[in-house]
């Protein structure tokens, strides 16, 4: 009896201390929404971070670097130079934006936004892409600031209510996210033009030879990019909320800022997000796809460049692949490379079995019409 009174007087004790724990603010403790709750002590307040936390947080990238020293994975360079990339460029972004948000004068504003544009096609240029061409980097700066710079200055006025729309102080933020996500969206579309134009070059311009237009065959080839391209982006959007926090969110609970709030801020810059990159990538896509088959309508693989040295062997057999099949020959190959690149005016020879034929023949110099008789 008295185990069961003791058991009794234990569980009496501890459901009077859950019953006077405060689970929600008191009236004079409540905050207004979008600013810090007061109910947090001066002492409590979480202290300022400093260069010795980061260099903390640091530390913990040795276990990517002991699974890639194990594993032989030859990433531990790669991470190194990433994380002090990263350090570098956000303390030059925070020194840059601390005087920035000070100013209200659009010609640092957009000159900022400008620069940050020139960076990311910068990346997508000559980083994030296995080849290049001709105009890639206009294209993709193009595609990148204009999606980016539109769609922030339309969810800033009229989601955002920001008066002026430029205000530095929301615009650089958003401007930089959708340049991030349109930056991923732009590489993922145009490495996926660039390797299906080289996977499916015999069809593309089998296609080209029985008379197709320009967009007839590149349409399969941007559709399909930008399936690829788009699904990173819609899936981070449908799983916001129940499978990750998001960063603006985790961002202001952090700061201590109403929480309620930062959710619906993350809300109009998923939906920005996911708009801007879905804008971006279909400019780059098709501006990519109308480089590669240009108005004559030609397949110009040639006119890709590696951007790593070992992978020119590959690209210089795709250009002289690209000349291949452009005129079909019943039962018969085509012309060997070795012939093609000592003959490269010549495309292909019509050769048929019917009593008379006449084949369009397409090549970098211009559109020919052979006529070709039965027995020849």
């Amino acid at each position: 009896m008295s185990l069961l009174y003791g058991a009794f007087q234990v569980v009496r004790a501890a459901g009077d201390a859950v019953a006077q724990l405060q689970w929600y603010a008191t009236p004079s403790s409540q905050s207004s929404p979008g600013t810090a709750h007061s109910s947090i002590d001066d002492d409590q307040q979480q202290q300022p971070l400093s260069w010795f936390n980061v260099g903390i947080a640091s530390l913990m990238l040795a276990i990517n670097i002991a699974l890639s020293v194990w594993l032989g994975l030859g990433m531990s360079k790669s991470l190194i130079v990433s994380t002090v990339r990263c350090i570098v460029q956000l303390t030059v972004l925070g020194m840059v934006l601390n005087q920035l948000f000070l100013t209200e004068n659009p010609v640092y504003i957009f000159s900022m936004v400008l620069g940050l544009g020139m960076l990311a096609a910068f990346e997508v240029t000559y980083w994030r892409s296995k080849h290049r061409f001709p105009g890639m980097f206009a294209g993709a700066f193009v595609a990148i600031t204009g999606s980016a710079v539109g769609v922030a200055l339309f969810g800033n006025a009229l989601s955002l209510n920001t008066h002026p729309a430029y205000t530095a102080q929301k615009f650089i933020p958003t401007v930089g996210m959708l340049f991030g996500a349109n930056l991923i969206g732009v590489s993922i579309g145009v490495n996926a033009v660039m390797s299906s134009l080289d996977t499916h070059r015999d069809r593309i311009e089998s296609a080209l030879c029985y008379g197709a237009s320009r967009w007839e065959a590149m349409k399969p080839v941007v559709v399909a990019s930008l399936k690829s391209a788009l699904v990173p982006s819609i899936s981070n959007m449908s799983a916001c909320g129940l499978l990750s926090i998001p960063g603006l969110m985790v961002g202001w609970s952090l700061s201590g800022a109403n929480v309620l709030l930062a959710s619906r801020y993350q809300m109009v810059v998923m939906i920005m997000l996911t708009a801007s990159t879905a804008l971006s990538t279909m400019l780059a896509v098709i501006f990519c796809a109308s480089v590669l088959i240009n108005g004559t309508p030609v397949l110009r693989l040639d006119l890709l460049t590696a951007n790593k040295p070992k992978q020119a062997a590959s690209v210089s057999g795709a250009s002289r692949s690209s000349s291949r099949m452009t005129l079909l020959r019943a039962g018969r190959r085509p012309k060997s490379d070795l012939y093609l690149s000592r003959n490269p005016s010549c495309v292909a020879v019509a050769s048929t079995t019917t009593s008379s034929s006449t084949a369009t023949i397409r090549s970098h110099s211009g559109v020919r019409l052979i006529s070709a008789a039965a027995g020849r």
